[in-house]
């Protein structure tokens, strides 16, 4: 009940800020596509939490390979479809001429950020299995999902654009960053949601390097090897 209710207050936010902001820009908002990213974030939920644990874990272990698994394998499918295509979700390994230049700084920047929180906060003694699993999944399902389809969703639905350090932004961009902290920092437990400012700085705020990067070059390979080792650095460092 709780993953219902943390995953209905989220909606709820979602909907809420993408109506208002909709309706200050009506000429390039399309409620069906903010529907659909709705939508695209309950599935995702869903599958990631096993159904609310109602499903049976066949994986095992410690993390949750089969939640992040399927999760992956649904994102896959929906990106496939005509819909939504490979390309335009990000999913290649192609990157735009020029853009791996001016991505060198960031990507450098990035690691260098993540390297001193590990040193300065270093982490117990990890397992084989949490580093394996630090070292793949997060990056494989969460940025398919949050800076590619979902953020594609988004895109549709609000058109507006503005021209900011080479790449165009729009709420869709902003919208899937915070939804991405939002994930982290938010949730029902305990008879009422709970909100934690410095998680949704630390998670929404790397959103918006990985977002540049997947704009800029056109592709998910930077943010997806940039996510996995801001996760694993302070394991193995």
């Amino acid at each position: 009940m709780n993953g219902l209710l943390s995953l209905g207050g989220v909606l709820a936010l979602l909907l809420v800020a993408g109506v208002i902001l909709g309706l200050l820009g009506r000429k390039g908002f399309s409620l069906r596509w903010l529907l659909i990213a709705a939508l695209l974030v309950a599935i995702n939920d869903l599958l990631l939490t096993r159904v609310y644990g109602l499903a049976p874990d066949l994986i095992g272990g410690d993390w949750n390979w089969q939640g992040k698994l399927f999760a992956l394998a649904a994102t896959l499918a929906v990106a496939a479809s005509p819909a939504f295509g490979w390309s335009a979700t990000g999913l290649t390994l192609a990157q735009r001429p020029g853009s791996l230049k001016a991505a060198l700084p960031v990507v450098l920047i990035y690691c260098a950020f993540f390297a001193a929180l590990a040193l300065a906060f270093p982490s117990q003694a990890a397992t084989p299995e949490e580093v394996a699993f630090q070292l793949t999944l997060p990056g494989l399902e969460e940025e398919p999902f949050y800076r590619g389809l979902l953020l594609l969703a988004l895109d549709r639905a609000f058109a507006g654009r503005r021209r900011f350090l080479g790449v165009e932004w729009g709420w869709g961009a902003v919208l899937s960053c915070m939804l991405f902290g939002l994930a982290h920092a938010f949730g029902f437990h305990k008879g009422g949601f709970s909100f934690d400012p410095l998680t949704m700085g630390l998670t929404a705020g790397p959103a918006f390097i990985a977002v540049w990067l997947r704009l800029r070059t056109g592709s998910l390979l930077l943010p997806v090897l940039l996510h996995n080792f801001g996760n694993a650095i302070s394991l193995i460092a």
